[in-house]
């Protein structure tokens, strides 16, 4: 039996830019994880605890993320001379509370779960980079509308810079192409690690809402602008430097900067609830803002001494907001 996990993330910058190519965005892993058990068997079983019910490889609607990442998955084997071969699949951690998501990219991280799985389970190493692509190709031809930012960030299980490519051309390239030649070439993507040196609070909040990613975006992509575009660019580029000085004001006011763009593109982004979490943090040293599509799920903090963590803690349990997560992030390990 080999067990796989596969972790959460969400959006600090650059929301709605990343869906154009060569813009960026700053994502961060979260260890809300996923697992997964996968063994060889006498016959396909597929499991998931989203549903009361398991599958074979018969197409079935509920499953249709899973055997799809599946699918491709045996492509890429077969081309590498494996022979395949029944196994059985068991995931485990649904993302979300009483049925509510929490909008830390449970899909992306459902894919990248099988992908690592199948290849685990034939004992092959990929890096970091095929594992995107891999699981990329998996959403594009599913035709998902998504930026793969989430994708970027739950391989490298970090807090990762990521410039998004024309996922237009690579999905003409997987109709055109074998998917062994996609693969190879080079689709102009990057991620990279980004290490903080100052040390801050991190913290999750959950508003409790559900929002549908792939719906906002559809509403909202139409209201993007090259003044946004390059806006959004320079703010993130700007909030790097930031992190990487150490500059917690220049943080502060980055985020800020990146939240108004994301108020300017659309009223829907920032909920009741999702600017309750951001002015929770007025008068403090500390920062707040949506993460992601918004429209409900998570918002973000940073927050720079103990006195403004612990009073937006407060503040966001008085307005019903959960504490997800919390992480105290950018001391320096060499010290």
């Amino acid at each position: 039996m080999i067990a796989v996990k596969t972790c959460g993330k969400l959006y600090w910058a650059g929301e709605y830019a990343i869906l154009e190519p060569g813009q960026l965005a700053l994502i961060k892993a979260i260890p809300i994880y996923m697992e997964c058990e996968i063994t060889f068997s006498e016959n396909y079983r597929i499991y998931s605890d989203m549903f009361d019910f398991a599958v074979d490889l018969t197409s079935n609607p509920d499953y249709s993320l899973i055997q799809e990442t599946i699918a491709l998955v045996q492509d890429f084997l077969v081309h590498r001379g494996q022979t395949l071969r029944p196994f059985s699949l068991e995931i485990r951690g649904k993302m979300e509370r009483e049925g509510k998501k929490f909008g830390l990219g449970s899909s992306g991280s459902v894919v990248v779960l099988v992908v690592k799985a199948l290849l685990a389970l034939y004992d092959i190493t990929v890096d970091t980079e095929l594992l995107f692509k891999l699981a990329s190709a998996v959403l594009l031809k599913r035709g998902d509308n998504g930026s793969m930012g989430d994708l970027a960030c739950i391989v490298a299980e970090d807090l990762v810079l990521y410039q998004s490519y024309d996922r237009q051309q690579v999905a003409a390239w997987l109709k055109e192409e074998n998917l062994a030649t996609v693969l190879e070439r080079d689709w102009g993507f990057s991620v990279s690690q980004v290490k903080p040196i100052l040390e801050c609070d991190f913290l999750v909040g959950w508003t409790k809402e559900v929002a549908v990613s792939s719906h906002m975006v559809q509403q909202i992509k139409q209201n993007i602008n090259q003044n946004f575009l390059s806006s959004s660019k320079e703010t993130v580029v700007s909030l790097v430097e930031a992190l990487e000085q150490g500059e917690s004001e220049k943080i502060i006011e980055q985020l800020e900067v990146a939240s108004k763009l994301l108020e300017g593109l659309s009223t829907d982004i920032y909920t009741p609830s999702l600017r309750q979490l951001k002015e929770a943090s007025q008068d403090l040293k500390a920062v707040a803002k949506s993460s992601g599509a918004g429209g409900g799920d998570c918002g973000i903090s940073l927050s720079f001494d103990a006195h403004s963590t612990e009073t937006l803690k407060t503040r966001w349990a008085d307005l019903g907001i959960e504490l997800l997560y919390q992480e105290r992030i950018g001391h320096d390990d060499k010290s």
